[in-house]
């Protein structure tokens, strides 16, 4: 899109003066006119993690010591929903405050060099920070777009390091799992080969250059972690210990994996610590989906706790997440909250805290700074729509969900009829777990949800 003096708005955008970026200031939990900085952000999304997949949401399988003490210096949510039930859809969600359809991402995009992505016309987390002063780095996966003009560096980004694609084997850097396999690590769109080393280290190792040549300014981080999607790849160490913990297979791989991502998290954190920047750090954390239950995943091993379903699913197994937000000293410690959230809000939300201007006024987000204040606030949202794989599309108000065009990959035989597939009508107050359709005894409510559903997609 061009302007009018052969600028495109989104270059307009990127070099908007510091003045204009500065916008008018958060009030509650946002930052003052007395702050001399305003705080560095880190959102840490991690792959195929299911909501039972954390100590401080219930599991007693697996060891989450690096999440669970972000968990308490933090909030914890219990009814926090991604954008989709897939990769691209839910980071192009949490990167522009946008339902995934708005964004252009309603499905996954190519891990094939070349593949398009998200336009870069949109509006990201990084364009917002950076037309406010802060450095920009992505450090990890990308999956939203494998050509130059959709590459990090081309979304808001200064400094790039990561693969583009779905996933890599973490030690060749290949991926391996569709057409011609491609060597896949770049480093601000040049290739870099690092053979041998363990991707999940050599993520740790960037962050930290990263913020100790920024520490000085204000930072923006998304660090989109590898894990624990396959190729399940926990370290000795930890798979010796699952191991010796007597976990079953496949449970045993998928808890390593999970262990080695939650001890190089708690590196990260630990870098953050030792630079001084705790306190002037919000630490996001928010997987894209649920866990995979495809074969290449051994099947399963994650968990969605009392949930029905899984990634790819638009029961609660494949879009509630276990999401955490930390910053000591500015919002509340230890405490959880129930309202329910989408991840189109943290663009809003990281605005308010931060004190920054929102660039894009259509997105679909809202603010959650006063549920991090009060407890007893008001959710948000009124209404949250999802689509999915296999044309599924779901709608939720109140309690009430709707799906169309159901989909459960953990299925093995037919616990859905035939009338369940078509729609299939949820009480989240009554049955939390998806097992029972009420859509038969509830006409009314199937009829009021599928217009909203409508209205959604016309619009």
């Amino acid at each position: 899109m061009e302007t009018m003096d052969g600028i495109s708005r989104r270059h307009f955008l990127k070099t908007a003066s510091a003045a204009a970026a500065a916008g008018p200031l958060a009030t509650g939990l946002g930052v003052n006119a007395a702050q001399e900085r305003k705080p560095n952000v880190i959102v840490i999304m991690t792959d195929d993690q299911g909501y039972g997949d954390a100590g401080c949401y219930g599991a007693d399988d697996v060891e989450t010591p690096a999440l669970d003490a972000l968990a308490g210096r933090g909030v914890r949510f219990t009814q926090f929903y991604c954008g989709g039930p897939i990769c691209s859809p839910s980071r192009a969600c949490m990167l522009t405050g946008r339902y995934p359809i708005r964004a252009g991402m309603p499905g996954n995009t190519s891990s094939q060099p070349g593949a398009p992505g998200m336009s870069n016309e949109m509006t990201t987390l990084a364009d917002m920070f950076k037309a406010a002063g802060y450095a920009t780095g992505h450090v990890g996966k990308w999956h939203l777009g494998y050509s130059e003009d959709t590459m990090p560096n081309a979304q808001g980004f200064d400094f790039s390091f990561g693969h583009m694609g779905g996933c890599i084997d973490n030690y060749s850097h290949f991926f391996y799992w569709s057409g011609p396999n491609q060597h896949d690590l770049w480093r601000n769109g040049e290739r870099e080969r690092r053979y041998g080393e363990f991707f999940p280290d050599l993520m740790v190792e960037e962050a930290k250059g990263f913020m100790e040549a920024h520490r000085d300014e204000p930072f923006f981080l998304f660090y989109p972690m590898n894990t624990p999607h396959y190729p399940y790849q926990g370290t000795p160490e930890w798979l010796a210990r699952y191991e010796e913990k007597g976990v079953a297979y496949p449970r045993d791989l998928y808890g390593a994996f999970l262990s080695t991502q939650d001890e190089r998290m708690g590196q990260l954190l630990d870098a953050v610590e030792e630079l001084g920047l705790t306190e002037d750090t919000i630490v996001v954390f928010q997987p894209d989906h649920g866990h995979s239950v495809e074969d290449r995943a051994h099947n399963g091993g994650g968990s969605a706790g009392p949930y029905r379903g899984a990634k790819f699913s638009l029961f609660e197994g494949g879009i509630r997440l276990p999401v955490v937000i930390s910053w000591p000293g500015h919002i509340p410690e230890g405490e959880t909250r129930g309202q329910m959230l989408h991840g189109a809000d943290w663009l809003p939300t990281l605005a308010e805290l931060t004190g920054v201007s929102i660039l894009d006024d259509g997105i679909d987000g809202h603010s959650i700074a006063p549920v991090l204040e009060d407890g007893d606030a008001p959710t948000p949202h009124e209404v949250l729509h999802w689509v999915g794989p296999r044309n599924q599309w779901a709608v939720r108000r109140g309690p009430w969900k709707l799906i169309g065009n159901v989909w459960d990959p953990t299925e093995t035989g037919d616990e859905l009829t035939e009338e369940d597939e078509e729609l299939f009508l949820a009480n989240l107050d009554e049955d939390p777990t998806e097992m029972t359709n009420f859509a038969s005894e509830n006409p009314e409510v199937v009829d009021e949800l599928r217009e909203l559903h409508e209205e959604f997609e016309a619009g």
